[in-house]
């Protein structure tokens, strides 16, 4: 049976064809699987949580070694199997060889951070002069512009290589040409059918290339792309009597790009994660472990703690502030200098957040305007001339979460411009419905992946492009509602939530896109305490099972809204709560918490 058969079959867990978000839970196991989970717990010795958990993922008998222990040696692709891999390591190589400056040209996110760095860092310890410019979000907006180019060159650079950009980018690569400076793309985002003019476009998602390996970030293709210039400068022999750089030591930048990018922890993407969070334990970088340090961490960083904690505190230097302050950070070799960068990006991030919420509470004013008007409304477009640039990927990302389909935020510019950001729920590909709005001329320019997506259009057109976005997104948002079901791993009480069971768990880790962590249902618990805590409106909660054991748990952003109001009004009721484990380590203790995702009463 398929998933979707499957889904659409399942009997409603525990009874919940309606919770609280209005959503069906069902057991995440079949019937098949859940035979292969009690084969994978006497196989392998595991206990029957993890096991089903691996069946639930579809991990079979034989697989389940590979899964639990995943070995860079053992997933790293040749880095040539990426269409043009070969001429970028060249050109590379002879720019190393050579002492040219190299021009890194970066996005102003996360990822475009770190693809930055890493190459950098590696160019560093070849004696390599380098370069880094990120374009400013509203001075100069996404991607190579003709005129940071031609500064870049006046400044002497050799070679252009762009990181997390440039697979769409013809006029500004055309005039890099054009002034003699040679370009190489290292880009992860989806690709037109015409390249630009490039002495290497290595992305694994244009479309010839047959690698397999569109699921990296851009992070992930630099990393390969530093791992075959090392093979190409071995050849030459230009490290005898000197030392390889350690390539392993920039693992760490990779695993924070992969898990704030958001793309699959599928495959190689699980082993960089993995491999990543044991290089920033050790806390070598003094960027990262300066940002943590902020961010209040205590203990060893988790898979989810990029993408909460140090992730946004990167991004607030793209969105509001200086662009290349994350770039320089990760780069810093001074605790002192990276203490003052770090505790810079966090103010920045606090008044991004403030700046966020009063933008987010007019975009869903907008939406459900909107929704009372067409109820079916397959994507919500909202707009306004007050709201930053720099926060409308995250004003769409609150109100995709808050009404479960595709949503896109404007700012409206002085120029007659509006520029935006969308995001996309699974099952929609939002980038090419982009895409499509660029060849039909309905959009300036846009670009992105599957789940996310940025689109700049005429302010007066704004109308029609939300006509073209709904007509292309009705079939695929209608079928993703039909499939809005709510997956549980199983069922657990209060006392049974011990941190045994969850070290247990994070075997199977690392969670994220792709590899959703376990979903445990805490059925019959009487909601004892609920109150908003904090100023992003969360939820605090505490939960008492039937044997009398208590436990504690938090809804992230529920103040108001159907969750949290299902939790604040069900206080000394018994509810179904849905969540996943963590272990609260403050103060130097451990205990179990519940972060709450979903909630229904009893039938």
């Amino acid at each position: 049976m398929t998933e979707s058969a499957f889904l659409s079959s399942a009997r409603p867990f525990l009874g919940v064809s309606r919770s609280a978000l209005g959503r069906t839970w069902i057991e995440r196991c079949d019937a098949t699987q859940g035979t292969i989970a009690l084969a994978i717990a006497q196989t392998h010795g595991l206990p029957d949580v993890l096991a089903r958990v691996l069946a639930g993922r579809g991990i079979g008998v034989h697989e389940t070694e590979g899964f639990l222990n995943p070995r860079l040696r053992d997933l790293m692709p040749d880095p040539d199997v990426l269409t043009d891999m070969a001429k970028a390591a060249e050109r590379l190589a002879d720019a190393v060889v050579k002492r040219e400056t190299v021009a890194i040209f970066g996005d102003y996110d996360v990822d475009g951070a770190c693809s930055a760095a890493v190459l950098a860092e590696y160019l560093g310890a070849c004696g390599v002069p380098y370069l880094i410019h990120i374009p400013d979000r509203i001075t100069e907006g996404y991607g190579p512009n003709v005129e940071a180019i031609c500064a870049l060159k006046e400044q002497g650079a050799g070679l252009l290589v762009t990181v997390d950009c440039g697979t769409a980018s013809h006029e500004p690569l055309a005039e890099a040409r054009r002034i003699g400076l040679d370009a190489v793309v290292l880009d992860h985002h989806q690709a037109p059918e015409r390249l630009p003019e490039a002495l290497a476009v290595v992305n694994p998602n244009r479309q010839d290339d047959l690698s397999g390996l569109g699921h990296l970030c851009a992070a992930g293709v630099v990393f390969l792309a530093v791992v075959a210039l090392n093979r190409a400068l071995r050849r030459r022999g230009f490290f005898a009597g000197r030392t390889e750089p350690d390539l392993l030591a920039s693992l760490d930048l990779v695993a924070l790009a992969t898990v704030a990018d958001v793309v699959p922890l599928v495959g190689l993407n699980r082993a960089f994660v993995r491999q990543g969070l044991a290089v920033m334990r050790s806390r070598r970088r003094h960027g990262l472990a300066a940002l943590l340090d902020t961010a209040g961490l205590s203990g060893a960083p988790e898979s989810w703690h990029l993408g909460y904690l140090v992730g946004p505190r990167i991004n607030a230097g793209g969105r509001i502030g200086d662009a290349a302050l994350g770039s320089r950070l990760l780069l810093s070799d001074n605790p002192v200098d990276a203490g003052r960068m770090a505790t810079e990006l966090d103010r920045l991030n606090r008044e991004r957040q403030a700046i966020e919420v009063m933008a987010v509470a007019e975009a869903e004013a907008q939406a459900l305007v909107l929704l009372d008007r067409q109820p079916d409304l397959p994507v919500i477009v909202t707009a306004s001339p007050e709201w930053h640039p720099g926060v409308v990927g995250l004003v769409a990302a609150r109100t995709k979460e808050r009404f479960r389909r595709p949503a896109f935020a404007f700012t409206l510019n002085p120029d007659g411009t509006a520029t935006g950001s969308g995001r996309s729920v699974p099952g929609v590909d939002l980038g090419a419905v982009v895409r499509a709005a660029v060849e039909a001329g309905l959009a300036i320019k846009g670009g992105g992946h599957v789940m996310a997506a940025g689109v700049t259009v005429p302010a007066a057109d704004l109308e029609a492009f939300r006509a073209f976005a709904a007509e292309r997104l009705l079939e695929p948002v209608g079928a993703s509602l039909l499939r809005d079901h709510f997956p549980i791993d199983a069922t657990l009480t209060a006392g049974g939530a011990q941190t045994s069971l969850v070290s247990a768990l994070e075997r199977a880790g690392p969670f994220g896109a792709g590899q959703p962590e376990p979903v445990f249902v805490f059925p019959h618990h009487r909601v004892v305490e609920a109150r908003e805590v904090g100023t992003g409106g969360h939820v605090r909660v505490r939960l008492r099972g039937g044997d009398g054991s208590v436990i504690g748990g938090i809804a992230f952003r529920a103040a108001g809204q159907p969750l949290g109001l299902a939790l604040t009004e069900g206080i000394g009721n018994s509810l179904h709560v849905a969540g996943t484990l963590t272990i609260d380590r403050w103060g130097g203790g451990e205990k179990v918490e519940l972060r709450i995702m979903d909630a229904a009463r009893p039938e």
